[in-house]
């Protein structure tokens, strides 16, 4: 029942519209192990399939099509018993040609890439299914899902073969916003506050499987502590899990994820070759293509840089939550998350991980500004100062001091907001020191960058800034509630 989806209001709308279409449709939904594929088809079509069917993981050809069978047989009166994937599908428009009624005839393949066993011919029959018979038709809705990112791209989405351009639609299912957070804690009776649940989100993102596995009765912290840092916890072993669901080769993803945690502002692709040690050719493009379509990392080019330049950032809570907590042992000891939210180590991580809440929200924050109807350009900028300029007593003040700034946003309207975020409890008390400071570092970047435009400050904190002379003068202030508006 749609009633049953939490949010995913624009995915429902676009899977309606392509079911709805007078035409045959082959729609193709992807996206990270555990985010929600299989619910969505299941809640939105239950009841209207004509066939559906999941591969079985870790089975062989004979076993596939055993499984086929079976299920063939909960639909059709009279079926033979399949030894290829051309008899299944056979069998399938038999079935449908014989058996069924008029209108929409929806067939939902999910996690397609398990039926694909070696040598078992079931891309080509797939091929001829689609291309000889179904293509021709009107009423055939066809919807694959798959987690393994690589098996989908390679031989659905971007195939080069007979499926070459015939996924009619794709559609990437993402990770929920912070506003879809709140909105399934709620519909499950969960008493969280916007604090709490941007704790949460630092931790374990907007994985839809993770916030199931959340107890009622417990809090974040209470639920991050049995999860992740309790023997047995479901969470304990996920991020083995997560690359190796996706990934064939995950061992390479693996490493360039473990080299780009180690940089917050990301890696330029050479970096990456270096730290990871990889190969710089086409197999890095793909995987670093892969890991952006999982929406693991982005890619971005730093501001006034070339394409060259670009540089690739992890942005995925739990992976950056493994990395920090989790991954250098595994944790039983009694209250081990809750001691060390006392620690100077957990409020490091809280403004890193807050930045990428904020990474994952731009367009919450866009919105915030007002500038929806400019075209923006979100990224970072850095300066060091050189050895020379350090030396020079005659340097510019400005020159000699580093600046980095997280998140700048380059608008078309002649105007540059340069976004200050802060991670604390209650508001956040800008000092006189602090607007010195930051008067100092909008000096430098003018002066290195020589931009023209208009240079606009603004403050993402969870709470707003404190009431003083100095938060009056800021033009821009955007708060926690601002990132869980939805757009």
């Amino acid at each position: 029942m749609k009633e049953n989806i939490i949010g995913r209001k624009e995915e429902i709308s676009r899977l309606e519209q392509y079911v709805g279409s007078s035409r045959s449709e082959f729609i193709v939904l992807y996206g990270r192990r555990r985010i929600g594929k299989t619910f969505l088809i299941k809640e939105l079509f239950e009841g209207k399939f004509t066939f559906r069917m999941s591969g079985k993981e870790n089975a062989n050809t004979e076993e596939q099509l055993e499984n086929f069978y079976y299920t063939l047989c909960n639909y059709a009166a009279h079926v033979e018993k399949p030894k290829t994937w051309a008899q299944a599908f056979h069998a399938l428009t038999e079935y449908i040609e014989k058996e069924t009624h008029e209108g929409l005839k929806i067939i939902f393949f999910d996690e397609l890439p398990w039926f694909d066993t070696n040598n078992s011919k079931f891309i080509s029959a797939l091929e001829h299914f689609w291309n000889d018979w179904a293509a021709y038709r009107k009423d055939i809705k066809l919807i694959a899902c798959g987690s393994a990112t690589t098996w989908m791209l390679d031989n659905i989405i971007n195939a080069r073969g007979g499926l070459h351009n015939r996924a009619t639609h794709t559609i990437l299912l993402s990770p929920f916003t912070l506003h879809e957070t709140e909105l399934y804690f709620k519909a499950y009776g969960f008493p969280y506050e916007r604090a709490e649940l941007i704790d949460c989100y630092m931790a374990v993102g907007g994985v839809a499987y993770y916030l199931s596995l959340f107890e009622q009765g417990k809090s974040v912290a209470q639920n991050i502590e049995s999860l992740c840092f309790t023997r047995g916890g479901e969470l304990v072993d996920e991020f083995q899990k997560i690359f190796r669901s996706l990934f064939r080769k995950a061992d390479n993803h693996i490493a360039v994820i473990t080299a780009l945690q180690q940089k917050g502002m990301g890696m330029t692709r050479q970096e990456i070759v270096e730290a990871a040690h990889q190969t710089n050719n086409g197999n890095l493009t793909k995987l670093l293509r892969e890991l952006e379509e999982c929406e693991f990392i982005r890619s971005y080019t730093p501001f006034k840089k070339s394409k060259k330049d670009m540089l690739f950032q992890l942005i995925d809570p739990f992976t950056l939550f493994y990395f920090r907590f989790m991954s250098e042992g595994k944790h039983f000891l009694k209250g081990y998350w809750q001691k060390t939210q006392a620690t100077s180590r957990y409020q490091t991580w809280c403004g890193y991980a807050f930045e990428i809440v904020c990474l994952n929200h731009l367009q919450q924050i866009v919105h915030a500004l007002g500038i929806d109807g400019t075209i923006n350009t979100p990224c970072s900028w850095i300066y060091r100062p050189s050895k020379d300029t350090l030396e020079n007593a005659e340097a510019d003040e400005d020159l000699r001091h580093g600046v980095q700034i997280d998140l700048l946003i380059d608008r078309s309207d002649k105007s540059i907001s340069i976004c200050e975020i802060k991670y604390t409890q209650g508001a956040y008390e800008i000092t006189k020191d602090y607007e010195a400071h930051l008067a100092q570092r909008l000096r430098t970047f003018r002066k290195v960058t020589k931009t023209r435009k208009s240079l606009i400050p603004a403050f993402i904190t969870p709470e707003g800034l404190l009431d003083n002379l100095y938060a009056r003068r800021v033009q821009r202030s955007i708060t926690a509630d601002q990132l869980f508006v939805p757009l």
